[in-house]
C-alpha cells in the first residue's frame, strides 16, 4: 500500500519545465509490474515496520529484519516508486543566504536524475566507473548522486574544501573516471584529471562538459541492474594520524542500512527535514540523502557563507521545519540566541558528531519543549545507537543499540565481553549496513573485522538498562595519576558555566602525575580572556569534579576541528606536549598554581 504523504501548505512549490514531455509519461511506461517490485515490496515492508514502531522500541529491536538483496538500485527499486506515489511533494529545497528558494519535487527530481544519468552515460561513463563529486549544497549535487545511482557508477563524494594534493590523492587512490565539480574550480584539475570525463557547473569550461548540456538532453535512460553488492560509495576517511582510508560501500550497505538512521532521526512522510552537514562527508548522505528520502521526507537546506545563530532560528521558523540534525557545535551556538524567540514546529531534535553536552540538552528543552536525541554511527556504518523518538532520554547517554545493529562492549586488553569496553558490531551475521571493508587496504579491514567483531575503535560503557554511554575514542582517554580520565565528561561539566561556549580537554604532560586535564576554551559571546576568569572557571570544576578530575590548566584559544565540525584533540594534544616540551606558555594560558585557592 501506498504511504499517505501530506504536504506542508507553506513548503516552496518549484516552477520548473520537465524535459521528455513530463513525468506523466514515465509514470505511463511504469508497469504495476515494475512499480511493485520485489525489492521495492521488500524495501517497502522493512521502511513501513520501523514507521509503524517508531515509538515502540522493544518491538522495532526484537523484530526488525534487515531486507536481503541478490539486486537492487535503489533509485529505480525505490526513488521511483516514491516519486510516482507523491510527485507534487518536493523532495529537496534550498534557501539561500539571500533568501532565493530552490525546490524539485520527487517527480521532478527523479526526471532530471534519468536525464543526467542518460547524458554521463553518452559521454562515456560505464557501470562501474568511480565519480568524483566536490560540490556545495546546490540542487546538481542530489540529481547527480541519484544518476550515478541508476547507471551504476561509484560515487566519491568529496569536500570542496579539499587541497591540491588531496585532490590528486582522491583522483588517483581512488581511480577516478569523471569529475563533477563547478566550473571555477576547473583549473584545479589541470593535470592531475585530462583522463577523466569532466563536468563543470555554473558556466562552459574549455576542454569540460557545461552541465547546463544535460537539460537538452532525450535519449535513453539508463536502468542498471545492479547487484545488491556491487559497490556505490567511497568515502575518504578524514585521517588524524594517518593517510585516509578508502571506506567501500555497496548498493544497499548505505541506501537501504539508513532506514536505521531514519528510526533513530524519527523521520515520517510528509518531513521537512534540515541537517547542517558539510556535502562530501558521510553524514551529509546520511541526513541529506538516504534517512529522509528512505522515509518520503522534504531534505531542507539553508546555505550561509558563515553561522548565524539568529538566522537559523527565523529559518527554522518561517519554513515549517519538523525535524531538525545538527552537530554539537552548532547546537552550543544555537543555545547563545534566544531560543524561545521564535515559534516552531520541529517535533524531533537530533545531534550527531560526537556527544553533545547535557547542560545543551536541558537549554533547550527549556526553550522548546523537545528533547535533543543523541545518536552515534560512523562513515563504515549507519546509526548504530540511538536515543529513539519516545524513548526515555539519559543524560549524557546515546542511547541503546537501533534495530538491526547487536552491539557488544568488548575489553581491549582481555577480548572479554562486558559492561565496559570498545563499540563492537557483532558479526553473526554482518549487519546489512555495515562497510565492504577499506579498500585496497585488506590489512585495515582484517583488523578492524576480527575476532567476529566489527571494532569502531570507540570506548563506550552500558548500564543495567542497556544504555551505551560514550567515554571517548581509544586513543583519547588518558590516565591522570593512575586514573582514566574521559574528556567528555569533564567537558560536559566546563560547558555548564556561563561564560564557556565549548571546551575540549586533552592531557598536559607533568612529570609527577604523569599527565594533568588541561581545557581548552571558547567563550561565550561577550565574554573576553583575563586571568580572573581563568580563576573562576577553574573553581568551578574543582567544585563540581571529584579531586582526581579536576582540571589544573586551561587555555582560551579557537579549537581545531574536521571539516564535520569534531574537535581534533589529537591536534590540541601534540601541541600541548610541544609546548610543555619547550616551556612556552600562551598569553592566555593559566595554571591553577597560578591562583592562591589552588
Amino acid at each position: 500500500m501506498c504511504s499517505t504523504v501530506v504536504t506542508p501548505t507553506d513548503r516552496v512549490q518549484p516552477d520548473v519545465a520537465l524535459p521528455f514531455g513530463g513525468w506523466s509519461a514515465i509514470v505511463r511506461d511504469m508497469s504495476e509490474e515494475q512499480s511493485t517490485s520485489e525489492p521495492t515490496r521488500a524495501f517497502r515492508e522493512a521502511r513501513d515496520f520501523l514507521l509503524a514502531h517508531r515509538e515502540d522500541y522493544e518491538t522495532a529491536y526484537r523484530d526488525f529484519d534487515w531486507p536481503r538483496f541478490d539486486r537492487f538500485n535503489w533509485a529505480c527499486d525505490w526513488f521511483d516508486a516514491l516519486a510516482v506515489e507523491q510527485p507534487g511533494v518536493a523532495a529537496l529545497t534550498i534557501v539561500e543566504e539571500d533568501g532565493e528558494v530552490n525546490s524539485l519535487t520527487y517527480a521532478e527530481m527523479a526526471e532530471r536524475s534519468r536525464q543526467v544519468a542518460g547524458w554521463l552515460t553518452g559521454a562515456g561513463l560505464q557501470p562501474g566507473d568511480r565519480v568524483l563529486i566536490v560540490l556545495g549544497n546546490t540542487i546538481p549535487l542530489w540529481e547527480v548522486m541519484l544518476a550515478c545511482i541508476r547507471a551504476g557508477a561509484v560515487m566519491i563524494p568529496a569536500t570542496t574544501l579539499l587541497t591540491d594534493a588531496d585532490l590528486a590523492d582522491r583522483i588517483t587512490r581512488g581511480g577516478v573516471r569523471a569529475v563533477v565539480t563547478s566550473s571555477s574550480e576547473a583549473p584545479r584539475y589541470e593535470g592531475i584529471a585530462d583522463h577523466c570525463i569532466r563536468v563543470g557547473i555554473g558556466g562552459p569550461v574549455d576542454g569540460w562538459l557545461d552541465y547546463e548540456d544535460s537539460r537538452g538532453y532525450d535519449g535513453p535512460v539508463p536502468e542498471v541492474d545492479t547487484a545488491a553488492h556491487d559497490s556505490l560509495l567511497l568515502y575518504f576517511t578524514s585521517g588524524t594520524t594517518s593517510q585516509p582510508k578508502l571506506v567501500e560501500h555497496t548498493q544497499v550497505s548505505y541506501p537501504v542500512g539508513h532506514l536505521s538512521t531514519m528510526y533513530w532521526i524519527g523521520l515520517q512522510p510528509g518531513d521537512v527535514h534540515l541537517n547542517v552537514s558539510s556535502p562530501g562527508w558521510a553524514k551529509h548522505s546520511w541526513s541529506n540523502v538516504f534517512a529522509p528520502w528512505n522515509a518520503g521526507a522534504t531534505v531542507f537546506l539553508c546555505n550561509y557563507t558563515r553561522f548565524d545563530a539568529e538566522k537559523m532560528l527565523q529559518v527554522l521558523a518561517t519554513y515549517g521545519v519538523t525535524t531538525f540534525c545538527a552537530p554539537p557545535t552548532v547546537w552550543r551556538m544555537l543555545i547563545q540566541a534566544d531560543l524561545s524567540a521564535v515559534e516552531i514546529q520541529i517535533r524531533e531534535c537530533i545531534s550527531a558528531g560526537e556527544p553533545l553536552n547535557p547542560e545543551v540538552i536541558e537549554q533547550v528543552r527549556n526553550a522548546w519543549d523537545v528533547t535533543i536525541r543523541d545518536g552515534y554511527g560512523q562513515t563504515e556504518t549507519t546509526a548504530q545507537i540511538g536515543n529513539p523518538p519516545g524513548q526515555p532520554v539519559k543524560l549524557g547517554s546515546m542511547g541503546r543499540p537501533l534495530p538491526g545493529y547487536s552491539i557488544a562492549l568488548v575489553d581491549p586488553t582481555t577480548d572479554e565481553v562486558g559492561d565496559d569496553g570498545e563499540i563492537c558490531i557483532e558479526l553473526a551475521p554482518p549487519p546489512v549496513p555495515l562497510m565492504r571493508g577499506y579498500r585496497d587496504a585488506k590489512e585495515l579491514t582484517e583488523e578492524s573485522m576480527r575476532g567476529g567483531f566489527y571494532h569502531t575503535g570507540d570506548v563506550a560503557s552500558r548500564d543495567e538498562e542497556g544504555y551505551i554511554t560514550y567515554v571517548g575514542r581509544s586513543d583519547d582517554v588518558f590516565k591522570a595519576s593512575d586514573y582514566r580520565i574521559s574528556p567528555f565528561e569533564l567537558e560536559s561539566v566546563l560547558i555548564e558555566h556561563p561564560a564557556v561556549a565549548e571546551a575540549a580537554v586533552v592531557p598536559s604532560p607533568d612529570p609527577v602525575r604523569l599527565a594533568v586535564p588541561k581545557a581548552y576554551v571558547v567563550l561565550a559571546a561577550g565574554r573576553e580572556p583575563s586571568r580572573e576568569l581563568a580563576g573562576e572557571i577553574l573553581q568551578f570544576c574543582r567544585d563540581h569534579l571529584a579531586p582526581y578530575k579536576r582540571i589544573r590548566r586551561i587555555e582560551f584559544a579557537e579549537l581545531p576541528k574536521t571539516i564535520s565540525g569534531k574537535i581534533r584533540r589529537v591536534e590540541l594534544r601534540a601541541d600541548e606536549a610541544a609546548k610543555v616540551d619547550g616551556g612556552e606558555r600562551t598569553e592566555h594560558s593559566y595554571d591553577e598554581a597560578d591562583f592562591k585557592q589552588a
